[in-house]
């Protein structure tokens, strides 16, 4: 008989996984791609802004087309699992203009996983 984790997988997976899926959102090819941002952010995604600006899914995936690439860099990323199928990640972004620090919550889907919520606060 199977464990009883046969053919699910483990928090270092979801992690791993998760952590790559938030470092290509920052990348700019990511950013520039509208088919990818709308597979990778939940139809109920909310974002609160570093600006404090509020996002949803609609309005990000029209901020994203029309930005300027810009390098941002993940800094001392670190996740856990806070239920089945959740993944909390914290973070650092720095780009040449500012540094915040982030967190964004992951869903698994049937299709995969998605970002369901994000937040950046600016540091000094």
């Amino acid at each position: 008989m199977p464990p009883a984790s046969a053919g699910r997988p483990n928090a270092d997976d979801d992690l791993s996984t998760v952590l790559e899926l938030e470092r290509e959102l920052q990348t700019a090819e990511c950013r520039r791609d509208r088919e990818r941002l709308a597979r990778l952010l939940a139809d109920d995604f909310t974002e609160v802004g570093a600006s404090g600006t509020m996002w949803d899914k609609s309005s990000i995936l029209d901020l994203l087309g029309s930005e300027i690439s810009v390098e941002i860099e993940v800094i001392e990323p670190v996740g856990r699992v806070i239920g089945p199928g959740y993944v909390l990640l914290q973070w650092i972004s720095r780009t040449p203009e500012m540094r915040a620090r982030r967190t964004s919550l992951w869903r698994r889907t049937d299709t995969g996983w998605e970002l369901v919520h994000h937040q950046g606060t600016p540091l000094a």
